[in-house]
Parts: structure tokens; sequence; C-alpha cells
């Protein structure tokens, strides 16, 4: 089954709200989802971004895909690199 990170709308008319959802990308736009990992409302100033980290780490290290465009604050954040990743030239 191809697994995807991407958005929900849930609100009413003119007022949207976002959940950020695990779901087959074969089902609808606000169809059926696998898992809830998080929130976004664009609606307050500044806009509100709830994600669990730790379960979309888990669901792209597992495949899951993000669909574009994903905002970039959405993104789970990598690790720093250490010195020994790190190559001279």
């Amino acid at each position: 089954m191809a697994v995807r990170i991407r958005l929900r709308r849930v609100g009413s008319k003119k007022n949207p709200v976002w959940r950020i959802v695990v779901a087959d990308k074969r089902s609808p736009r606000d169809g059926r989802t696998i898992e809830t990992i998080g929130q976004y409302n664009p609606q307050t100033e500044p806009s509100t971004i709830v994600l669990d980290e730790d379960r979309a780490r888990h669901w792209i290290e597992h495949g899951a895909q993000r669909r574009r465009p994903w905002p970039t604050c959405c993104a789970p954040r990598a690790s720093p690199p250490t010195a020994a990743s790190r190559s001279r030239r």
C-alpha cells in the first residue's frame, strides 16, 4: 500500500482548517485516513501548526511520501550533521 502524508480539509465554508494525515494515496483528499498526526490553521496570525514529529518521522522511515507542495514548516527536522558525516575535500 502506497502511503502519503498530506492535508485533509476540515472546518466550515470560508473557514478552512487542515489536518495533517497519513492516508493511502488512492483515497480522496477528505476520505479515509490511517492516522492524524497534526493540524494546520492558516486563519490565525501567525499560522498555527501542531505536528507530532515522532509519528511523522516514523511514517517517513516506513516509506510514506510527502505531498507537494509541502509546507517547509511542517517538514520533520533533520538532525544536524556530525563531524564524522562531513567529508574533507
